[in-house]
């Protein structure tokens, strides 16, 4: 996919708005009951990343991101300030943050999934752009290596093991995370006048499926 392996600047999107969206079809029957179904299997989120913007220096770097993604046709890496952690924000990454999956003595490469849990039910987040130098892994607790034990894709967030972890072994993992997404719009439209009075530009963004 047309895909820019970058991080839109950090700095940037922190105090932007987004979060996840879910697609839902509701059909209210005659009885007044309703039948709801979803055609996602996985949440999608969306942000505003103008209102991360504080500066007429922040609009040019902006405009430098924008130009060379070439609009919407080119997908970046974005840091979801609230949530870009294998474990809780206010905690460093621990390799016992999530269990990604069970050995089962064959296997050798495993998709870094996060799990969401409230009320007895989860559920489990691909996530395909792990941050370079933040994984651990440990197997039932134990650390491994990597670059010996395992490695780690950053573009797709596969781990693949040199050898297949014997079965029934919980595979845990820890990482720091970024969001694949697009801009989505073709157009950036500033006001030097405006900005100065306090009015950001809206500049949204939109997670991308990898």
């Amino acid at each position: 996919m047309n895909f820019h392996e970058v991080r839109f600047p950090a700095s940037l999107s922190f105090g932007s708005v987004g979060g996840p969206e879910r697609r839902t079809d509701i059909v209210t029957l005659a009885n007044g009951f309703e039948e709801r179904n979803t055609p996602w299997a996985h949440s999608r989120r969306r942000y505003d990343a103008g209102l991360g913007m504080r500066s007429l220096d922040d609009i040019e770097t902006l405009i430098s991101f924008f130009e060379a993604r070439q609009g919407q046709m080119f997908g970046f890496r974005w840091k979801d300030w609230s949530d870009f952690k294998s474990g809780l924000a206010s905690a460093g990454v621990e390799r016992g943050d999530q269990v990604i999956a069970l050995g089962d003595g064959v296997r050798t490469e495993f998709q870094l999934v996060k799990t969401y849990t409230s009320g007895g039910v989860s559920y489990v987040r691909p996530i395909a752009k792990p941050a370079l130098g933040t994984v651990v892994l440990g197997l039932d607790q134990d650390e491994i290596r990597e670059g010996v034990d395992f490695e780690v894709d950053l573009t797709t967030g596969a781990v693949v093991f040199a050898d297949p972890p014997p079965e029934g072994v919980e595979i845990t993992a820890g990482y720091e995370f970024d969001v694949p997404v697009r801009f989505d719009t073709d157009k950036i439209q500033t006001s030097v006048a405006s900005f100065q009075a306090g009015d950001a530009p809206n500049v949204p963004v939109v997670e991308v499926r990898v």
